[in-house]
């Protein structure tokens, strides 16, 4: 794992920007095309304006999974992921090869699960772009997080402390509205990316992010397994860095 901190916010997301933009390129000049993850929330929206904006990068050969989605939000809610990567990104490049979503207003989401499970068993992932929550969360995999399931996608009860953070962050006006349930990419299926893009702002991550840096590798803190992937780059801000990092 490689640790990069940045005095700002917009430092690291354009840092983490780079980085990525990088590897995608490379796994177009290598294999002709990449596949890329992208996460959502707060912490993606300034990378993800760093990364649209990137000259030279043929979107045409890209194509993106989406990583995790609220279960009962329709495709057009304000808070829904589909909407913000749609606004965030897919409208943002020319040209996208494909991009396959998540449904959180499929009629069965478990069979929603096994559709985007064998659409992304066809495919080696080059990039996954993904952040740290509160809780120490990857995607929607909440603690005690599954570190065994070998399923791409699986349905997952969100804590309390995941669900204020979406409240917190303004997605939603009352807790009530926040859904208890989602659709996530597995922890095992995140870690078979090639490359870990890991934006992380805000001291309000501090912790997770010490647990996750410094401490066990444990279900207890989800992102503590990304100790473990052999091309992983965490890029913060002074802020989140503070308990890991001397200002």
């Amino acid at each position: 794992m490689k640790k990069f901190v940045c005095e700002t916010s917009l430092e690291m997301a354009a840092a983490a920007a780079d980085q990525a933009a990088e590897a995608i390129k490379d796994a177009i000049e290598t294999n002709g095309y990449a596949n890329i993850i992208l996460a959502t929330g707060a912490s993606q929206i300034e990378m993800l304006g760093e990364l649209t904006a990137v000259a030279g990068l043929d979107w045409s050969k890209v194509t993106m999974f989406h990583l995790d989605e609220y279960i009962g939000l329709g495709p057009d809610h304000p808070a829904g992921f589909g909407k913000y990567l749609r606004e965030r990104f897919v409208d943002k490049v020319e040209n996208l090869k494909a991009a396959h979503f998540v449904d959180g207003n499929a009629d069965d989401p478990q069979q929603e699960c096994q559709r985007l499970g064998r659409l992304i068993k066809e495919r080696a992932i080059d990039v996954a772009l993904i952040g740290i929550g509160e809780n120490g969360h990857l995607a929607f995999n909440d603690p005690p997080a599954d570190f065994e399931t070998e399923e791409p996608y699986i349905i997952v009860e969100l804590d309390e402390k995941c669900r204020k953070q979406q409240l917190g962050e303004g997605w939603f006006e009352t807790l009530e509205q926040v859904p208890r349930r989602a659709i996530s990419m597995s922890i095992r299926q995140i870690m078979k990316s090639a490359c870990l893009i890991v934006t992380v702002p805000d001291e309000r991550k501090a912790e997770a992010v010490k647990n996750a840096l410094k401490g066990q590798v444990t279900p207890a803190c989800p992102a503590s397994i990304l100790q473990q992937h052999k091309n992983c780059k965490i890029f913060m801000d002074a802020d989140a860095a503070s308990l890991v990092s001397p200002r």
